[in-house]
C-alpha cells in the first residue's frame, strides 16, 4: 500500500480541513464539496483523513461492514443470520475504507445489482454489492464530481442523507446500510454542479492556492521530504496524527450528548432567514456541524462560535446575494452577526429556557 501524506502536515487550507474533520466526527452531516483550482491538496486531504479515522467494529464476515451495536441498521443478510442464530453474531474490527469513485461509474456500479435469473430459476436472492456497499462506514471520494452523471450524483447524495441503500428488481429487494463520509472535489473552470445538486452537499469550501511565499516554500520542503523518504516523514508527524485521530474518536463518542438551547435554534434560524437562504436544509446542517464542532472540542454544549464556524461552511454555496459574494465574511463577523440577530429576535425569557437533552438523557441539576 502506498504511503499516505500526513493530514496534519498539510500547509494552510484550514476551512477545508475543518469541514473534513467535522464530517469525520459526525457522518450524518452529509458530506463536503471542495471547489478549487488545481494543485491545492484537495485529493491529498481526503486520502489523509481516511488514514486518520479509528478502526470500527463490524459484524464478522458481513460484506457491508454492519455495525454490531446497531441491529436496526443491519443489511438483509445480517438480519437473516440473526434470525437463525442462537448466539450473537461474531464481531471483528476493520480499518476505515477509502473508496474512489470513477467518473465513468454507472448506476448499477454504484448501487449494486440483483441477479434476477437466479431468483427466478433457483429461488435464490443474489446481490452483487456496488460502491455504496464498499463505502459503508468509510469515506467515499469523488474527484471531478461535476463531470459525473447527474443521476448518479443524486443517488449518492440520497444514500448519504438516508444512510441506507435499497435495490428492488421484479418484486425482489435487498437493503444494506450506506452511511459514509462523502467528499467531492471539482475545479469550477471545468463546469459547475446544478443548483439542486449543489444544495444537497451539506458543506462546501472554496479554496485557492496559498499566496504567502513562506508557506509556499514550506509546501515544497514537506513534499520533497515526503518523496525522499515517506516512512521517515510519517514518523515525524505521527504524534500529531495520533493526537488528531484520538480527538476525532472522542468527538464521535461525544457528539450525541451535545445539547443546544432554544436560543441556539433561533440564532441559526435568524441567520439563515436574514441571508434569504432557500429551504431548511442549511439550518439543519448548521446545527449538526455546530454539534460536531463542540464534540470535537470536547464540549457538550454548542455556542455562538460553533454556529459561526458551521455557517461559514454551510452557507456560501446556498445563498444568492450576500456578503459572501461581495467580501468574504470571517468567522468573527459571522459570530457578531449571530449575536446581533439573537439579541433582536430571541425574547428575554428564552435565555432561561432549559437545554435540549439527547434522547433518554436525564436533566442535569443546576448548582
Amino acid at each position: 500500500m502506498p504511503a499516505i501524506f500526513p493530514f496534519t502536515s498539510i500547509v494552510g487550507q484550514e476551512r477545508m480541513k475543518r469541514a473534513l474533520i467535522l464530517n469525520a466526527v459526525d457522518t450524518r452531516i452529509g458530506g463536503v464539496l471542495i471547489r478549487g483550482e488545481r494543485g491545492t491538496a484537495k485529493s491529498t486531504a481526503a486520502r489523509s483523513l481516511a488514514a486518520l479515522l479509528p478502526h470500527v467494529k463490524v459484524v464478522q464476515d458481513c460484506r457491508f461492514g454492519c455495525d454490531p451495536d446497531k441491529p436496526t441498521t443491519w443489511c438483509t443478510e445480517c438480519r437473516e443470520r440473526a434470525k437463525i442464530s442462537t448466539k450473537d453474531l461474531p464481531v471483528s474490527e476493520r480499518v476505515i475504507p477509502f473508496i474512489n469513485l470513477p467518473v465513468s461509474a454507472t448506476e448499477d456500479r454504484v448501487v449494486g445489482t440483483l441477479d434476477i435469473e437466479k431468483a427466478i430459476q433457483r429461488g435464490e436472492r443474489h446481490f452483487e454489492p456496488g460502491v455504496l456497499a464498499s463505502a459503508n462506514r468509510g469515506l467515499l471520494y469523488i474527484d471531478e464530481v461535476n463531470l459525473l452523471d447527474d443521476h448518479v450524483v443524486d443517488i449518492l447524495l440520497d444514500s448519504a442523507a438516508m444512510g441506507v441503500n435499497t435495490v428492488e428488481r421484479e418484486g425482489i429487494s435487498f437493503a444494506h446500510p450506506a452511511r459514509f463520509i462523502l467528499v467531492g472535489t471539482m475545479n469550477p473552470e471545468e463546469g459547475d454542479l446544478r443548483p439542486q445538486l449543489l444544495d444537497r452537499f451539506a458543506l462546501a469550501v472554496d479554496i485557492v492556492g496559498i499566496r504567502d511565499a513562506r508557506d509556499r516554500a514550506m509546501i515544497m520542503e514537506r513534499n520533497l521530504a515526503f518523496e525522499r523518504d515517506a516512512e521517515v516523514f510519517r514518523k515525524q508527524w505521527l504524534p500529531k496524527e495520533q493526537e488528531l485521530s484520538n480527538q476525532i474518536a472522542r468527538g464521535r463518542e461525544l457528539v450525541d450528548k451535545v445539547t443546544h438551547t432554544s436560543r441556539d435554534l433561533l440564532s441559526i434560524a435568524a441567520l439563515t432567514s436574514s441571508l434569504n437562504v432557500d429551504g431548511h436544509r442549511a439550518d439543519l446542517v448548521i446545527l449538526k456541524a455546530a454539534r460536531a464542532e463542540a464534540a470535537f472540542e470536547g464540549r457538550t454544549q454548542i455556542n455562538d462560535h460553533d454556529i459561526a464556524l458551521a455557517a461559514e461552511l454551510a452557507l456560501p454555496h446556498r445563498i444568492k446575494r450576500t456578503p459572501f459574494q461581495q467580501a468574504e465574511m470571517t468567522t468573527e463577523q459571522l459570530q457578531e452577526r449571530i449575536e446581533q440577530l439573537a439579541g433582536q429576535s430571541v425574547p428575554a425569557e428564552a435565555a432561561e429556557e432549559t437545554e435540549s437533552k439527547p434522547e433518554g438523557q436525564p436533566e442535569e441539576k443546576k448548582t
